[in-house]
């Protein structure tokens, strides 16, 4: 055990209690649905980024991250398992990931009061083999706390959240600390879903590909990772993960998670695979409006525009006994902005690991809903990673040039076309839908963009393009103008990331050959 771990030592533990005792030691907090479902209420609705620090021991921190001295994480510790001396405290043991290359045993401690996020947290991960074996992480959770502060101690698999009761806290505390654990064996953990598309190609030959989706939350990422497309028939789709998974440098991608955390704003019957799994009476509902009588409001945000729900992997349609993706065929980087970036892009290689250093979109409710709406930009869109940023953005770059079967997309969930009186031209869900299908079959024709270099599109089976055209709402000035400040400011976020390869910050410059030169 790490010398910075201290075991729990509880007033009175309640050891690993089943869903249904969870669901009544949350009885005093639980409005139930008309679908019988729970739905609670937190006092903080969103994570706190801002109070998140990694403690200074051994695992470097990047550009973008926040240390804490080793000495005050001590302090801190130490009061925290004084006071939990003297309460009473569930405890929690789940597996992260099924395959023998990737299982790690998890342990959540928490105080009862609150026992709702223990009740969504274990039906997010696996039962464990051997509950009672030493586990690889812990966290450590007193939402009362009086101080607002999550600390992680990256070499010791161990994690304290302090003075919040948002529950996305839990579950990113072990993603976070699992990432860290593959960096060190030169894999990758990515905020990215995945699944697989059966479809017929342009010859109409049966093919299975395998797709992963990175994108901030907000952005349509689980929409889209667990919509059907509209397959019938020998075609489909095998939904694996939602949230992170672990690539290896083949390209295989290890699930990460047993249940789906999904944003319900919006939810309605369109989304069918969702919907049903969102009304099922297993769900647990966070700070989604349920009246009196149990009727669910998921399109009211009163509450916050960030209402969640946990929901089962057996009440998904289109899941499967696999969480694993045997490879990412295609990777899609999910943006959500309004003006010039057009609806899909083809990526380079290097291409491709400068949009994952970028990691554009829009700020979200999820994040910081002060700056909701504001421009975004987040490495790899996983505000999780612990370390040098540019270290994963070069290993993307490796894992690329040695996989050349692995394509790379930008898929735009926005808008096109936005201006002081235009709101843009929207990119519906169909849209996005549409291209990944045709993304699988390989259906669409492509023509390079002569600002970016990377190529857009042609002709997309069954789109009409000619609404997507950015450069066709604005004036040729205008339009300009827009291209120059965002490269100005791509140029300015790859500047924080001295390590990274040339090659990476080349890739948004103007292709060679064309007009418009790098000043």
């Amino acid at each position: 055990m790490h010398a910075f771990r201290r075991p729990v030592r509880a007033r009175e533990e309640i050891n690993n209690p089943s869903p249904e005792i969870l669901r009544e030691l949350a009885a005093h907090e639980t409005k139930t649905t008309v679908y019988g479902s729970a739905g609670f209420i937190s006092k903080v609705r969103n994570r706190s980024a801002k109070f998140t620090c990694i403690v200074e021991d051994g695992a470097p921190l990047g550009a973008d991250q926040k240390g804490m001295p080793l000495e005050k994480s001590k302090i801190l510790a130490e009061e925290v398992h004084s006071y939990l001396a003297e309460k009473q405290v569930i405890r929690i043991d789940r597996q992260m990931g099924q395959h023998p290359q990737f299982s790690l045993h998890c342990r959540l401690y928490i105080t009862s009061e609150y026992a709702r996020i223990p009740l969504q947290w274990q039906m997010m991960l696996f039962a464990p083999a051997d509950p009672e074996n030493e586990p690889d992480l812990v966290s450590i959770y007193v939402p009362e706390w009086p101080e607002r502060v999550i600390f992680c101690h990256p070499e010791a698999g161990v994690t304290y959240i302090l003075g919040t009761d948002y529950f996305g806290e839990a579950k990113k505390s072990f993603l976070r600390m699992a990432m860290y654990m593959v960096k060190k064996r030169g894999w990758l953990g990515l905020h990215a879903g995945s699944k697989v598309l059966r479809v017929h190609d342009a010859a109409g030959r049966l093919r299975e590909t395998g797709f992963i989706m990175f994108g901030l939350s907000g952005t349509g990422k689980t929409t889209l990772t667990m919509h059907d497309h509209g397959l019938r028939g020998e075609e489909g789709v095998a939904i694996r993960q939602d949230d992170v998974v672990i690539m290896d440098g083949r390209g295989y991608c290890y699930g990460t998670e047993n249940g789906f955390y999904i944003k319900t704003e919006g939810l309605d019957e369109s989304q069918a695979v969702l919907y049903r799994a969102a009304t099922s009476p297993h769900a647990v509902f966070e700070n989604v409006m349920v009246l009196n009588d149990g009727r669910v409001l998921f399109d009211n945000a009163e509450l916050t525009s960030n209402g969640r729900g946990v929901i089962r992997r057996r009440d998904v349609a289109g899941t499967d006994d696999r969480i694993d993706l045997d490879k990412a065929h295609r990777i899609i980087f999910i943006t959500r902005r309004n003006n010039i970036i057009p609806p899909v892009a083809r990526l380079t290689a290097e291409q491709a690991a400068a949009y994952f250093m970028l990691g554009e979109s829009i700020e979200t409710s999820a994040g910081d809903p002060s700056r909701a709406g504001q421009s975004k930009r987040e490495v790899g869109t996983n505000p999780f990673i612990v370390g040098p940023e540019e270290l994963e953005g070069n290993r993307l770059l490796e894992i690329l040039r040695a996989n050349p079967d692995m394509e790379c997309y930008l898929l735009n969930t926005g808008s096109v076309g936005a201006g002081p009186d235009f709101a843009g031209e929207k990119i519906t869900i169909a849209v996005s839908t549409s291209i990944l299908k045709e993304i699988a079959r390989g259906g669409i024709t492509w023509q390079t963009d002569s600002d970016w270099g990377y190529q857009v599109p042609v002709r997309v089976p069954g789109l009409d393009l000619s609404r997507f055209v950015p450069a066709n709402y604005y004036s040729p000035a205008i339009y300009r103008e827009l291209v120059e400040k965002l490269r100005a400011e791509r140029r300015q976020w790859l500047a924080k990331y001295p390590g990274l390869q040339p090659e990476i910050v080349r890739a948004i410059e103007p292709p060679a050959g064309s007009c418009h030169k790098a000043s």
